[in-house]
């Protein structure tokens, strides 16, 4: 499933009839929009497994490794998200301008996307239905556009930077033969190659999602064996929170770079892929427990590598001239000019990761590559995308939280008022986050007045919408659109 797939379903139309027309012959073509029936993994259920859901009290059935080896896959291709190029630049970014100064922020983040994406798996489980279905049953035409076409402001950036990742890598492990765009438009052929491994069933193509996180891993491992960053400070940084006027860019990177917008839309398919009773109570709790086992030992997986890149990075470029000028198409030169050839030149070494990385995320799209084939300014115009995704955040978290809240869509497995805080809690502060990068690009890289007078227009309409999705499920909206009814 795809995420762009997803943003289209957001349309109205786009998959079926609104909420006050659907029927379960349109939850049918919903769920058949995600993944076929035949096409779902099965999941065998014990003998021992609770039946009471008739009228008892049901139970989770007791653990099985069994069972989270067959729920094991979509956490896995979530996790992506947190891996791809835009990641891997602003780790070494954040490592070369700040050291190991960040790594708590990192490790924080990654908390922060942990609880969006269990939020976003535990709807997929409980509805039946992913976010951009139920964002087009919850609100008015008008709304499912506009998120629409946020959604693909963000998948737009995310593509760029997967394309640009590995068309780097391609040039840098053909030793230069092949230029930029011509890794582009490798890129964008063996995309379409690896998606045929779909075809052959959703646990094929998540054996080679596998293979890809691994390569990264070990690559990454490598590196960070032969740079040996110090242990004590790296443990210092994950536990001592340490930000000054000089990092503050390179932090709010960090934040964007770790949870991306499409990927919520994206994890509440992917829970999809396993076939799962919805209406028995305890097979929806097994569901969802094993989706939140699988899914945080994935992100587990994902701190690793971008704690190991971040260190590395450190380690050699803190404090140095070369700080400042890192990124993606430069690193793997600068590495191999500090640390050389011990086991293997490291320069291809960080080429593999980089391939591994942006082959992976590009299977979720490979659209507007072409837009940076042979462009000088590809760092800074990834620090843009980063951007970019970040002021594109609340529209995918403000519709989870309020749909996972709502009882009249979740049913028993609502979320309780101290998730539901932690969550808004969490929201908040990606959106001061996004107000600071709004600001900051204002004051310093917007010039004219007509420029910043058009600027001005449209942050009235993004505070707008934002403030129309938080309080059109409240007592208060309802009151005063009864009131206009009322005058009309």
């Amino acid at each position: 499933m795809a995420s762009r797939d997803l943003a289209e379903s957001l349309l109205p139309g786009g998959g079926g009839d609104s909420a006050a027309a659907a029927s379960s012959d349109s939850h049918d073509e919903y769920e058949e929009r995600a993944y076929d029936s035949d096409d779902k993994v099965s999941i065998s259920i014990s003998d021992s497994d609770a039946e009471a859901d008739d009228g008892g009290v049901p139970s989770r059935p007791p653990f099985s490794w069994r069972k989270l080896w067959r729920f094991t896959g979509p956490g896995f291709l979530m996790c992506i998200a947190f891996l791809d190029p835009g990641n891997l630049e602003g780790d070494l970014q954040a490592g070369a301008a700040a050291g190991y100064q960040l790594l708590w922020l990192l490790l924080w983040a990654t908390v922060m996307g942990a609880l969006i994406q269990l939020l976003s798996a535990r709807l997929g489980v409980a509805t039946g239905k992913h976010l951009a279905e139920l964002c087009r049953e919850e609100y008015p035409a008008w709304a499912t556009r506009a998120l629409w076409a946020m959604t693909e402001l963000a998948l737009v950036g995310a593509d760029i930077q997967e394309v640009i990742g590995s068309a780097i890598a391609i040039k840098i492990l053909s030793g230069g033969t092949v230029p930029l765009w011509g890794g582009v438009v490798i890129t964008a052929l063996d995309c379409f190659i690896f998606l045929f491994l779909e075809n052959y069933g959703v646990r094929k193509l998540e054996a080679f999602f596998a293979v890809l996180i691994a390569t990264m891993a070990l690559s990454f491992a490598v590196m960070f064996d032969e740079t040996k960053p110090s242990g004590k400070e790296l443990l210092i940084g994950l536990v001592v929170p340490k930000l000054s006027s000089k990092t503050i860019k390179q932090a709010v990177g960090i934040v964007g770079c770790i949870i991306m917008p499409h990927n919520v839309f994206l994890h509440s398919a992917l829970v999809q892929s396993r076939k799962i009773d919805t209406n028995k109570k305890s097979r929806v709790q097994e569901a969802v427990y094993y989706y939140n086992i699988e899914s945080i030992l994935a992100l587990i997986v994902s701190f690793f590598i971008n704690i190991c890149v971040t260190t590395v990075f450190a380690k050699g470029f803190y404090g140095t001239e070369q700080a400042g000028n890192i990124g993606l198409e430069n690193a793997g030169q600068y590495l191999q000019e500090k640390y050389g050839t011990a086991f293997f030149p490291i320069l291809y070494i960080w080429a593999i990761g980089l391939l591994a990385s942006g082959q992976s995320s590009t299977i979720t799209g490979t659209y507007a590559g072409q837009f940076v084939m042979g462009d000088p300014t590809m760092d800074v115009l990834n620090e843009a995308l980063n951007v970019l995704q970040s002021i594109q955040i609340p529209f995918a978290l403000i519709p989870l939280i309020t749909l996972v809240s709502k009882e009249q869509v979740m049913g028993s497995f609502v979320v309780g008022p101290i998730t539901k805080v932690i969550s808004w809690i969490v929201t908040v502060f990606l959106m001061l986050i996004n107000g600071y990068l709004i600001v900051s690009f204002y004051i310093t890289d917007i010039r004219g007045a007509v420029l910043r007078s058009s600027l001005c227009v449209v942050l009235v309409v993004y505070l707008a919408f934002i403030t129309y999705l938080i309080v059109r499920n409240t007592s208060m909206y309802s009151r005063l659109c009864s009131s206009m009814t009322k005058r009309s």
